[in-house]
């Protein structure tokens, strides 16, 4: 009779582990996605992104294994650089570098402090390269300097302040104009957010209303932000929410104070993640499927008719699987990322955890039975 072994039987419980890829765009503004199908991959510029021809193989060594419940990736404008947080689940609390220019990986030591990688939103801000995250209520901070690959001395999240938002509040985060709007907070109404003004370090009183044309507004739900990059490296103006029940495609104009309706997306998920270049809008499916929605800041016309397409090349190397941890036809961290959601961060930190609980009961089980035996 076959009696598993113990290796045979920890490599059955670690299994349910599953990867957690992240899509993000260089300065020279390629698609790369790592992680997808055990890989980093190089879709290039938006022009090449329908062709056949698969993406470019960029995995190096020294990559984290992006296996880490909520991955989340950013891009650092002035340094060319991609920063992965979350993206090794031995290793929760390193923060690992991608320079694109030397397509290498280096991994940076982070002192977490109260910190919580469970549940936390974050934006990198533009001009300072400084992250700013909410978590656990209270607001925190993580200078990168100008790092396009990692130091021996170890960085810190330095608590900052507490936010003044209930302690349930998941956040929604979105950076332009080197401000931090909340989304979604309690007591604000649709289409209005809160906003953090991170040079003067303080929390503006009131809300700020961004109405659509027709006097409607973005719903007052949970869901996706992620900022469009500027071509010439100036502050982002301009930030895209997607409601978690992925009913429309909402840009929001700081600027302007206004906010254009495009197309949902194609794909309803709710566990998607985006990622903003200059001209395009991306969503990663949680069963590694990557479409973009084109965009042309300024050209009302042609973003309101503009629809969601595959980013073939990557679809051609990466073949999305055909399971999809996607909620049926409900839907679902550029500028912003969060690593919790109202019903999953809870949602992927409580799924990993119960899944990996439940292999190991069936472990455990298994190793009774095979000593019986």
């Amino acid at each position: 009779m076959f009696l598993p072994t113990l290796a045979s039987l920890f490599f059955l419980s670690s299994a349910t582990v599953r990867a957690s890829p992240c899509v993000a765009f260089d300065a020279n503004w390629n698609l790369l996605a790592f992680g997808l199908n055990g890989k980093d991959w190089n879709a290039g510029t938006q022009d090449t992104w329908s062709s056949s021809t698969p993406a470019t193989d960029i995995t190096a060594s020294n990559r984290p294994p992006f296996d880490a419940a909520n991955t989340t990736c950013y891009l650092s404008q002035y340094a060319n650089a991609i920063y992965a947080i979350n993206a090794d689940s031995k290793n929760p609390s390193s923060l690992y570098i991608y320079d694109a220019a030397a397509k290498s990986w280096s991994t940076q030591a982070v002192t977490a402090g109260s910190f919580d990688y469970t549940s936390f939103g974050a934006i990198l801000d533009h001009d300072t390269n400084v992250f700013y995250a909410l978590s656990q209520g209270n607001l925190f901070s993580l200078d990168m300097g100008l790092l396009k690959a990692a130091n021996s001395t170890p960085l810190n999240w330095v608590n900052d302040e507490q936010v003044p938002y209930p302690s349930g509040y998941v956040p929604v985060m979105a950076l332009a104009q080197n401000h931090i709007h909340f989304l979604d907070v309690p007591n604000v109404p649709a289409g209005s957010a809160d906003i953090f003004v991170i040079h003067y370090s303080y929390f503006q009183p009131q809300p700020q209303a961004y109405p659509l044309s027709n006097g409607s507004a973005f719903p007052a739900t949970y869901g996706q932000a992620a900022s469009f990059f500027q071509a010439d490296n100036t502050v982002q103006q301009e930030f895209a929410f997607i409601p978690a029940d992925s009913s429309a495609t909402y840009i929001i104009n700081v600027e302007t104070n206004t906010t254009q309706a495009l197309a949902a997306p194609t794909t309803k998920d709710s566990k998607a993640t985006y990622f903003a270049g200059v001209t395009a809008l991306i969503q990663l499916t949680s069963n590694g499927a990557v479409s973009y929605l084109p965009y042309l800041e300024g050209n009302t016309s042609t973003n309101v008719a503009a629809t969601w397409a595959t980013v073939s090349n990557l679809a051609t190397a990466a073949p999305p699987s055909s399971s999809s941890s996607s909620s049926g036809s409900s839907g679902n961290a550029s500028g912003s990322h969060s690593a919790t959601s109202p019903s999953s961060t809870t949602a992927s930190g409580a799924t990993l955890g119960a899944s990996i609980q439940y292999s190991m009961l069936i472990t455990c089980a298994l190793c009774l039975a095979a000593f019986v035996v």
